[in-house]
């Protein structure tokens, strides 16, 4: 594993867009073990008061993550990662729902830095307080 170099405070990681599906989630339940109602079921979402079938949070939560192992160049580089579930990612039966994932380094210090994380969908915040400290040597 090569060191990372010139990394600063204020630096911007390359972020993505992901379309979440119905099928993705069905997808996730299967891998997750996770077949909660809320994530497949319009009838079980509304029942609880959702607008409609939500994503799985540990998939928004890992999908997130992604923006620093891609800039990073190896997971293994991830010491700490952490995240607030602020609203859920509603999921339409038709098309699918877009998250931006952005990042941004927000403290070097000791060969570890801080990103911070940010994951919008329809410009609202799904996730608050995302942080990743990776080590950078």
């Amino acid at each position: 594993m090569s060191t990372l170099t010139g990394v600063e405070v204020g630096q911007q990681l390359p972020g993505f867009s992901r379309t979440f599906t119905r099928a993705d989630l069905v997808r996730y339940a299967g891998a997750s073990g996770d077949f909660n109602p809320i994530h497949w079921s319009n009838s079980a979402a509304a029942a609880l008061g959702l607008p409609d079938v939500i994503a799985h949070g540990m998939l928004t939560m890992g999908t997130a993550l992604r923006v620093v192992t891609d800039w990073a160049g190896d997971p293994a580089r991830v010491r700490s990662y952490s995240v607030r579930f602020t609203k859920p990612v509603v999921v339409p039966e038709q098309g699918g729902t877009v998250v931006t994932f952005t990042g941004t380094v927000t403290k070097v210090a000791d060969g570890v830095a801080t990103v911070s994380v940010e994951a919008l969908c329809d410009d609202v915040k799904v996730l608050g307080a995302v942080t990743a400290e990776v080590d950078l040597g």
